[in-house]
């Protein structure tokens, strides 16, 4: 539905420090203040052979699609609540929807068919099966969160950067690029609060970008 999307805008920050960005976010005149507590992001992505998905976000594609799953905490190990995500882009929109899996292992002997089967055994609507896609990418962060005092905008603060290149059989994620320099910031908000966002975005001294780390981390460990 319509009202399920919202704004994203992000903010590729590599001159800064993280303690520097955190504090000109708290001292922004929204009066924005931690929510929630900080914790470690994890997501498998997935793609076409072509890596159709990838090239719709580098090319700019008004409507495209990320498909990934995700969960909290350690990025190893036994994964006790894990969802599949997808996140659809429509023009500067976003919204997304997410379905819970089984739980499953991410370690030695991971593998694409593990991974697949596990999704299609779940609770998903056959229109989104992914029999034709891959997992491709596994990603791993540290995040804060942040509301304003009116609760309109959401600041969320990605640091500590792990990219893993997946293969379809045995993974030992040797392959990896790690980023603790870089912080990405996003800002997040509903379609009307829209009229007010540029007094948000104005304060803050970075540039916006359409970085994203599905595309970076692919830039980073793929060779075409």
């Amino acid at each position: 539905m319509a009202d399920n999307y919202r704004y994203e805008r992000k903010f590729f920050i590599s001159d800064i420090t993280k303690h520097n960005v955190e504090s000109i976010v708290k001292l922004h005149p929204a009066m924005f203040s931690a929510i929630f507590h900080q914790r470690f992001v994890n997501s498998i992505y997935f793609d076409a052979i072509d890596f159709r998905n990838y090239f719709d976000n580098v090319n700019g594609s008004s409507h495209r699609i990320k498909i990934r799953i995700r969960w909290y905490g350690e990025l190893f190990g036994h994964i006790k609540k894990p969802v599949l995500e997808l996140k659809i882009k429509n023009e500067s929109l976003n919204r997304k929807q997410i379905y819970s899996l089984g739980p499953f292992n991410l370690d030695n002997s991971f593998t694409a068919e593990e991974i697949l089967d596990i999704i299609n055994k779940s609770d998903v609507p056959e229109i989104i099966k992914i029999n034709s896609l891959k997992p491709v990418l596994l990603t791993h962060y540290r995040r804060k969160y942040f509301s304003s005092a009116d609760g309109n905008y959401r600041v969320t603060i990605d640091t500590d950067l792990v990219f893993y290149h997946i293969c379809c059989q045995k993974n030992l994620f040797v392959n990896k690029l790690t980023d603790d320099i870089n912080v990405i910031l996003e800002l997040k908000y509903n379609q009307n609060a829209d009229n007010n966002a540029n007094c948000i975005t104005n304060f803050f001294p970075f540039r916006l970008s359409k970085s994203s780390k599905y595309t970076t981390g692919i830039d980073k460990l793929y060779i075409y």
